[in-house]
C-alpha cells in the first residue's frame, strides 16, 4: 500500500465539505464580488462566499489556477494557496493571511467580473445527453457541450451552477446578456519543465530558467490504475482528439469488450485535449467534470479542467518538454530551489499594469522569487529531449481571448500560438 499523506487527508476532507453544502449557497451579486474585501486576519469564512470567488478569480489571474470559480472554500481553494505561497517563498499553510491577500491584490486592478452577450455561435454544436456506456458514446457524432450555460461556465472558468447563480433569470440563449467573472487570458509562454504532485493534487509548469508559470490543479491516476513513476518526453499535444477505447490495453468499462472509436468534444472521456507522454497510453487531458477534479479518479493519466489543459497544450514543446512524476512524499518545493520570500508589495515607479488583467509588473523582469525557481539535478535515466515537427495551433482556436475583450471592452490583443504536433 502506499504512503498516505496528511496533506492528502486534508485535503480530501477540505474537499468534502463544501460539496456537501453546495445547496447552501448565498445571494451573491457582481457587485459583491468587485467590493469584497479580506479584514485583515483569519482564514476563509466557512461555505461560499464573495471573498472567496473574488481570491479564486484573482489566483486564476496570478497563474494559479483554482480549478472552478464557484465561491466555495474547499481543497482545490487551499491547494491553488498553498502553490501561491510556494511561488512566492511563503510557508504553505493553504490560509489566507494578509501576505497572500496583498500580494494577490496586485491583480485587482481591473474588474474581476462583466458582462457577456451571447451568440448564436454559443448554441452551435450542442448535443441533447451524454451517455455513461463507451458503446454509446462511439455512436454519437461528438461529445460535445450539451448546454450554452455548460459552454460558457467552462470558457470563463466558472462552475454552472455558480455562473447560474450570478444570473438567475437567464435563459442562456442568443443575444441574451449575461453576468461572468473575467479570468487571465491564456498563457502563451514555452514550458520545458513540468511537476507532478499526486499528493498535493498539483501540477507544475515551469520555463527554461526554471521559473514558474502555471500551475494547476488535478486528479492523478487512483488506486486501481496508478500514475507513473519518473521521467517523461511530452510526444504530442492534440486539441480535439478522438478517443479509443481499448480493454486489451487500458481498463474495462462496464460490459464492453471491443475497442471502440469515441469522438471528439469536451465532453469525452480526456475531455477536449491530450498531451501524449513517451510512457505509452499515459497523458495529460482535460475533463468533462471540472468541478469535481479533487473526488473523480482517473486511470492512471493526469487529469485537469479542460481550460487548464488547453493552455498547457499550447505552452508544451513535443520531444523537448519533460514531466517529472514525484515519488510519494516528496513534494515540489524539496525539487526545486529555495525560494526567497516575496515582501509585501509596494507599487515601484516605473511599473505597469496589465490593462485587461491588471497585473502590476516592472516591465519584463521575472520577479526574483520566480526566478530562483531553477530546476533540480537531472538524474542520469530522465528522458532526453529532441525535437518534434507539427503545425502550430491557431490562437483564434481559444475563444476565450475574443470574450473576454468583449466582456472588458478591450481590443483583441495578437497573441503567438506556440507549436503543437497532431
Amino acid at each position: 500500500m502506499r504512503p498516505f499523506s496528511a496533506l492528502a487527508a486534508a485535503l480530501m476532507l477540505a474537499t468534502a465539505l463544501p460539496l456537501s453544502a453546495q445547496e447552501a449557497r448565498v445571494h451573491m451579486t457582481p457587485a459583491d464580488i468587485e467590493s469584497a474585501s479580506y479584514p485583515g486576519a483569519g482564514d476563509l469564512p466557512p461555505g461560499q462566499s464573495a471573498l472567496t470567488a473574488k481570491l479564486q478569480i484573482l489566483l486564476d489571474r496570478a497563474g494559479i489556477s483554482p480549478g472552478v470559480v464557484d465561491g466555495f472554500r474547499g481543497g482545490m481553494s487551499e491547494s491553488a494557496i498553498r502553490a501561491f505561497e510556494r511561488k512566492h517563498g511563503l510557508a504553505q499553510d493553504g490560509r489566507l493571511d494578509p501576505h497572500v491577500w496583498a500580494l494577490l491584490e496586485q491583480h485587482a486592478t481591473a474588474p474581476l467580473t462583466g458582462h457577456y452577450t451571447i451568440t448564436e455561435q454559443d448554441a452551435h454544436g450542442l448535443v441533447d445527453a451524454i451517455p455513461t456506456d463507451y458503446a454509446e458514446k462511439a455512436k454519437m457524432a461528438s461529445m460535445g457541450y450539451t448546454s450554452v450555460q455548460e459552454r460558457l461556465a467552462e470558457r470563463f472558468h466558472m462552475d454552472e451552477r455558480f455562473l447560474a447563480q450570478l444570473n438567475p433569470s437567464a435563459r442562456f440563449v442568443a443575444g441574451e446578456t449575461i453576468n461572468i467573472t473575467v479570468p487571465a487570458k491564456p498563457s502563451r509562454e514555452k514550458v520545458l519543465r513540468i511537476i507532478v504532485d499526486k499528493a498535493s493534487g498539483r501540477v507544475a509548469a515551469y520555463d527554461a530558467t526554471g521559473r514558474l508559470v502555471v500551475d494547476y490543479p488535478a486528479t492523478v491516476g487512483s488506486a486501481a490504475t496508478p500514475s507513473p513513476h519518473g521521467s517523461h518526453l511530452v510526444e504530442a499535444a492534440v486539441i480535439d482528439p478522438d478517443y479509443t477505447y481499448n480493454p486489451n490495453i487500458n481498463f474495462k468499462q462496464g460490459e464492453n469488450d471491443k475497442v471502440l472509436r469515441i469522438p471528439p468534444g469536451p465532453n469525452g472521456p480526456v475531455g477536449n485535449v491530450w498531451i501524449d507522454l513517451s510512457k505509452p497510453t499515459y497523458g495529460i487531458h482535460g475533463t468533462a467534470t471540472p468541478s469535481r477534479l479533487f473526488v473523480n479518479q482517473s486511470n492512471g493519466c493526469v487529469r485537469l479542467t479542460n481550460w487548464d489543459a488547453q493552455e498547457l497544450a499550447r505552452m508544451v514543446v513535443p520531444g523537448q518538454t519533460i514531466v517529472d512524476f514525484l515519488d510519494p512524499g516528496v513534494s515540489i518545493a524539496e525539487v526545486t530551489k529555495p525560494v526567497e520570500p516575496t515582501p509585501m508589495p509596494a507599487v515601484a515607479a516605473g511599473a505597469v499594469t496589465d490593462p485587461v488583467m491588471g497585473a502590476v509588473t516592472d516591465g519584463g523582469t521575472a520577479n526574483a522569487a520566480e526566478a530562483a525557481l531553477l530546476p533540480a539535478p537531472i538524474p542520469a535515466t530522465r528522458p532526453v529531449a529532441r525535437r518534434l515537427p507539427g503545425p502550430a495551433v491557431s490562437a483564434a482556436a481559444d475563444p476565450l481571448a475574443a470574450a473576454l475583450n468583449q466582456a472588458t471592452g478591450t481590443a483583441a490583443a495578437q497573441e503567438t500560438a506556440q507549436p503543437v504536433a497532431n
